[in-house]
C-alpha cells in the first residue's frame, strides 16, 4: 500500500530542492505549491501504481460532503494526497475526522504544500507521510484577518466594539479547544499548538509580511508526530 513510485518522487524532489528560500520568511520556499483551485477538487489518480485520491484547492464549507462523496464513489483508496492554502477551519477538522474514519493514509508529496485548515485534513490520516520536500505549514488562527471589516465595526461605537471583542474572544476560545481536542484524538502532540502554531503572529502587518506562517522542518514533523511513517 505504501510503495512509492521512485521516478515520480525523485522528479518532485529535484523541483523542490531548486526552490529558493523566501527572504521575507526563510522557514519557507519563496513559492508555495498549494494549488490555485478556488474550491477543493477530489480526483482519482492511478498513474503511480496506486489508487490515489488527490485533494487540491481551497477548503470551504462543502469540502466534508464532497470528500464523503469521493470516498463513496471511488472504491478502494490507497492514499490521500493533499495540497491546499487552507480555508474554513472547522471544515478542515470535519474532513480530517472523515479521513480518520476511513482509515486511509495521508501524504504531502515532495513539492506540495499543505497550509492552515489543510493541516487538519492531513492529520486525519492514521498513517501520515510528509515526503522530503513536502511542506506542512502552520499559523496562528485568527478571526480578525479582515482589518477593514474590524475597523468598520469599531467605528460604530464603543458598544459595537465591545460586542465584537466579546464575539472574537468566545469563538477563539472555542476553536482553540476544538483544535486541542482534535490533536489529542489524532495522536499529534499538543505541543505543536503551544510551541509552534500559537507562537506565530496572528495578523500580518502588511501585504509583504509573511511571518504569520511557519514551514515545519522534517525533524519537527517527526518531533510533534505530524508525520508518523516514512
Amino acid at each position: 500500500m505504501f510503495k512509492r513510485t521512485l521516478g515520480a518522487c525523485l522528479l518532485l524532489l529535484n523541483v523542490a530542492a531548486t526552490e529558493p528560500a523566501d527572504p521575507l520568511n526563510p522557514t519557507c520556499p519563496k513559492h508555495l505549491n498549494w494549488s490555485t483551485y478556488p474550491q477543493m477538487r477530489f480526483t482519482l489518480d492511478t498513474s503511480h501504481g496506486q489508487r490515489i485520491l488527490k485533494a487540491e484547492g481551497l477548503i470551504d464549507e462543502d469540502v466534508p460532503a464532497k470528500l464523503q462523496e469521493a470516498l463513496n464513489a471511488d472504491g478502494q483508496i490507497d492514499e490521500i494526497w493533499l495540497r491546499s492554502p487552507g480555508g474554513v477551519a472547522r471544515a478542515g477538522n470535519e474532513a480530517g475526522k472523515l479521513i480518520r474514519k476511513s482509515g486511509i493514509p495521508t501524504r504531502i508529496p515532495a513539492g506540495w504544500a499543505c497550509f492552515s485548515a489543510c493541516n487538519f485534513m492531513f492529520m486525519g490520516g492514521a498513517i501520515r507521510l510528509v515526503d522530503e520536500g513536502g511542506l506542512f505549514i502552520v499559523h496562528m488562527f485568527t478571526h480578525v484577518g479582515d482589518k477593514e471589516a474590524v475597523k468598520s465595526e469599531l467605528n460604530k461605537g464603543t458598544d459595537k466594539a465591545i460586542g465584537l471583542i466579546g464575539d472574537v474572544e468566545q469563538d477563539s476560545a472555542m476553536l482553540a479547544s476544538e483544535d486541542n481536542d482534535f490533536l489529542i484524538r489524532m495522536g499529534v502532540s499538543r505541543k505543536l499548538l503551544t510551541e509552534v502554531m500559537y507562537q506565530q503572529k496572528a495578523v500580518a502587518s502588511g501585504p509583504e509580511d509573511k511571518s504569520t506562517r511557519r514551514c515545519l522542518t522534517s525533524a519537527e514533523t517527526t518531533k510533534y508526530n505530524v508525520a508518523n511513517a516514512q
